[in-house]
């Protein structure tokens, strides 16, 4: 039997469409924009291996997008019924495939879990388990999961800084920063090209108001982003976050329409409502919204994209983004039919998403419908039961800020000042740098915190 870079035994035909396992799985990895293209080429050397077949689901379910969804089951039961001639391990793979793609992601993360307490060294499971632990509010998970790999990794075996990676990132959101810095540099010291790493000391900088070291840091490894995918962007927008900060703004907007946003560059092209970017567009552009500063006919497109979005509710989190855009542009009738929609998702369907749906992001999109409407008290009652639990949703604590300050807003404008007060002690609470040095914050932190 054949065995993958790290020496896990695959079902596959030949050494030739292992190495094309390797060469995908590493792709994946480091956010290749060609991994799909290196798929196809190994399931060309092998259509009916089990681990490649899973990943072309794994592939549709990390878009994000309930079209793919259905790809994404056909390619999990495919997965499971050639893994019966296969290994245990890749069973439980195609079974955590089909959970996901399902919905039920208690099931998918204790697939992940089983495989990686079995197989410490399989690279995909523990990738898996860390994005969609992340995409429910999970840190505690992330960093669980990734402790009990850790013991049995070293710097000489092939894919350890993917490790460090993922050390790097679920230890900064647990708030652990020290050792998030430490583990995303020793990553990035042995692979610079390792976007995930780099990624996570973005945010320990950003998460400790290292404003111009974060733009060094970025700056200074754009050189190694070169056939990046959408992470890209996404580094981009930490850069913009860093300039937005310091009240640069022309330099956000700049950003915004070079780099992350830039609906000519072939990424964007090959998936302009990917949803990791429109969170990063629409976030950036309401926070500046926030500020004063008009983001033009920029919110055109990204409503456009939102409009034809409406009953997608995979992900929670896109769901207040898809909101702002639709109530920026003062589409009113599609926002009700939005709304109409996550409410029916949430009664519809069964599952730990659809509770998520309903107690957190259909109170949120209900919040910016309101306040686009000018009842701001209404926004902060409706949004007010959510604060506690909006976590779930997903997204780190730097994406999660635009929802706090959007709170913030509507409390402010309503004069409810006790609900300001609330929000900016909580935020005080779970972020070391305090709001009066944070841009979103510290005009209401001058009026009320004493």
């Amino acid at each position: 039997m054949q065995k993958d870079a790290q020496g896990l035994p695959m079902t596959v035909a030949s050494a030739e469409a292992a190495a094309g396992y390797d060469r995908t799985l590493e792709g994946f990895l480091l956010y290749r924009a060609d991994a799909s293209q290196r798929l196809k080429a190994a399931l060309k050397l092998d259509p009916e291996s089990p681990m490649l077949v899973m990943l072309k689901g794994t592939f549709a379910m990390l878009a994000a997008n309930s079209a793919f969804a259905p790809a994404a089951v056909e390619a999990a039961a495919r997965a499971g019924q050639l893994a019966e001639r296969g290994t245990a391990r890749e069973r439980a793979h195609a079974a955590a495939l089909a959970a996901w793609a399902e919905g039920d992601m208690a099931r998918a993360l204790a697939a992940w879990t089983g495989i990686m307490a079995e197989h410490p060294h399989d690279l995909l499971a523990l990738r898996l388990h860390h994005y969609n632990a992340f995409w429910r509010g999970r840190a505690d998970m992330m960093l669980a999961a990734v402790n009990g790999v850790l013991p049995h990794w070293g710097p000489d075996q092939p894919g350890y800084h993917n490790v460090l990676a993922c050390q790097a990132f679920a230890n900064e959101e647990c708030g652990n920063y020290l050792v998030g810095e430490s583990a995303g540099r020793a990553a990035v010291g042995i692979n610079p090209a390792d976007l995930w790493a780099t990624h996570a000391v973005a945010h320990v900088m950003e998460m400790q108001g290292r404003r111009g070291e974060g733009i060094a840091w970025t700056s200074g490894l754009e050189q190694h982003w070169e056939g990046g995918n959408n992470l890209t962007h996404h580094l981009w927008w930490h850069r913009a976050l860093f300039h937005y900060e310091r009240g640069e703004h022309d330099q956000v907007l700049a950003l915004y329409d070079r780099n992350f946003r830039n609906l000519e560059s072939q990424v964007t092209m090959a998936m302009p409502d990917l949803a990791i970017d429109m969170q990063n567009a629409i976030s950036m552009l309401y926070r500046l919204r926030l500020q004063g500063v008009d983001g033009g006919a920029r919110w055109a497109e990204l409503a456009d994209k939102a409009e034809a979005r409406i009953g997608d509710c995979q992900q929670g989190f896109n769901l207040p983004h898809f909101m702002m855009a639709l109530v920026v542009t003062g589409r009113f009738g599609a926002a009700e039919r939005m709304l109409e929609a996550v409410r029916d998702y949430a009664r519809s369907h069964n599952g730990g998403n659809a509770a998520i749906i309903g107690q957190y992001a259909l109170p949120i999109c209900e919040a910016v419908l309101r306040h686009g409407r000018g009842d701001f008290a209404g926004a902060v009652a409706a949004m007010r039961p959510a604060l506690g639990g909006m976590h779930a949703l997903g997204g780190s604590h730097a994406q999660q800020d635009v929802l706090e300050q959007f709170f913030l807003d509507a409390a402010m404008q309503a004069g409810l000042e006790e609900d300001a007060r609330l929000l900016l002690e909580r935020v005080a609470g779970r972020h070391p740098v305090p709001p009066a040095r944070r841009a979103g914050y510290r005009k209401a932190a001058a009026s009320i915190l004493h």
